[in-house]
């Protein structure tokens, strides 16, 4: 793992001036604002809490083996995002299938689902049971959409009950450690807007290229030295001519009269004084809110405290074997499997893994407060081997080498009624006129990377409309 930390000296000028736009956090969406802002001419400083940028989208040296914080694909409809990060990587990249599958009753099954295996593969009456369900969804809706309030109203009405019990909720309830009931809506809506079980079947019987359906596609660009080679190069560009500073964890936020006026960052036990004119945040929501000095009401500290991040721990063991499985994704929804995805980075670029060997990425979802998160190293892998077996994918010979890392805060818990204290905090932070959110985590909202990336620029050409019209003004 072996990243570079960048140290700040107190006796040293600052690489950064004050009137720099300051970005708080280093994953896609503040690398992406801050390469704008540079090749813009402006000076930007971006400030990351882990020795290496690219958050969640990062990729981890382990020996002669590469994997990333579980699998990340990119793939857009918009072609200005897609041109960008084509242009970004100047051909390092492949175009990679899509192949996927669920485990599950002892069966794969594909995934996006199709007629052939989802339906038939469980039996003729089960089938005919889950087609009545969703002809019967169908008929209520054309009368009368309800409304949907939760992940289960929502997935009934676009699949039938039958296809819900068996395809959705067991995974969406280990995936966010909530009963179906209790998650939003929002967030299964958005992550597979405009599918159903009638798309679906048109995509598997009739060849439908899913290109309105981002669920559907299957192809994707993937770096060839991983993931986290968008961030790498992201911030290459920056520091051509500005600073992105790691290992710097942000303590307090100051502010007077509606704006940003400082942060402290500690770097190396030492503690900063950070300048500027413009402060972009993608650190957690909750955490920005929590070190605003002076602190935030009462109400917006509630709401803050209200909304919750689901945790992930990755476990990777690397083989003795050429390759396991010719698949991208594999998802485990049942709940005697403690894992919920598994991938083979390998199947997703050849440099992953050295010659003759391959490794496998086990995801586990979970809260910092769960067994699992709080279990060894030694317990995780060895769980996680047994598993393995258990799916008769490798043996315990095997294993040659493993490594487990703890990711907090990688997901935001959309529960039943989480927007009302989103809504708070977002209007408290409107009355800082130079405070920008943006990202995943920032803005508290389940982007895949294509929009994290898009906010990131979204905001930069905003602070740059906003300079030129000052500076127009001026003249």
């Amino acid at each position: 793992m072996n990243f570079p930390i960048t140290t700040l000296n107190p006796s040293e000028k600052l690489p950064f001036s004050e009137n720099s736009t300051i970005v708080l956090g280093g994953g896609l969406a503040g690398l992406s604002s801050a390469y704008v802002l540079a090749k813009a001419g402006q000076p930007v400083a971006v400030f990351e809490n882990d020795p290496g940028v690219g958050g969640l989208s990062k990729t981890i040296h382990h020996g002669e083996y590469k994997f990333d914080l579980g699998g990340h694909r990119f793939l857009t409809s918009n072609e200005q995002t897609e041109r960008f990060i084509r242009t970004l990587l100047d051909g390092e990249y492949l175009t990679v299938p899509r192949k996927s599958k669920i485990f599950m009753n002892d069966r794969f099954f594909d995934y996006p689902l199709k007629p052939a295996n989802a339906l038939l593969g469980l039996g003729m009456s089960t089938t005919l049971k889950a087609v009545a369900d969703y002809g019967k969804e169908k008929i209520k809706n054309s009368f009368k959409r309800s409304a949907h309030i939760s992940l289960e109203d929502w997935v009934v009405a676009h699949f039938g009950r039958t296809m819900f019990n068996i395809y959705f909720r067991e995974y969406s309830e280990k995936v966010w450690g909530l009963e179906c009931k209790r998650i939003s809506e929002e967030w299964v809506s958005k992550r597979i807007e405009g599918l159903s079980l009638g798309v679906a079947i048109k995509n598997a019987l009739f060849k439908f290229t899913g290109k309105k359906v981002p669920t559907l596609m299957d192809k994707f660009i993937y770096p060839q030295a991983g993931i986290g080679r968008i961030s790498d190069k992201l911030k290459e560009e920056i520091e051509k001519g500005n600073s992105v500073v790691t290992s710097t964890r942000i303590t307090q936020i100051n502010h007077k009269d509606s704006a940003i006026t400082n942060m402290l960052a500690k770097n190396c036990e030492r503690t900063h004084d950070i300048k500027g004119d413009e402060f972009v945040s993608s650190i957690p929501l909750t955490t920005l809110v929590k070190i605003l000095n002076p602190a935030p009401p009462d109400d917006i500290l509630e709401a803050a405290s209200k909304l919750r991040y689901r945790d992930l721990a990755i476990v990777t063991i690397m083989l003795d074997k050429e390759r396991v499985t010719d698949l991208t994704w594999l998802y485990l929804p049942e709940k005697d499997m403690p894992l919920g995805r598994i991938h083979e980075p390998k199947n997703w670029s050849p440099q992953m893994a050295p010659e003759g060997k391959t490794s496998i990425v086990a995801e586990y979802f979970c809260f910092r407060e769960d067994k699992i998160w709080n279990s060894t190293d030694e317990e995780l892998a060895s769980i996680t081997v047994k598993q393995l077996e258990k799916l008769g994918l490798i043996n315990r010979s095997d294993v040659i080498d493993k490594c487990i890392l703890r990711v907090p805060n990688a997901y935001p818990v959309f529960e039943v009624g989480y927007r009302e204290h989103y809504s708070r905090i977002l209007e408290y932070l409107k009355n800082f006129k130079n405070l920008h959110i943006i990202g995943r985590s920032g803005m508290f909202r389940y982007y895949n990377m294509d929009r994290a990336i898009e906010t990131g620029i979204e905001t930069a050409e905003k602070i740059l409309m906003e300079k030129s019209r000052i500076s127009s003004a001026i003249q």
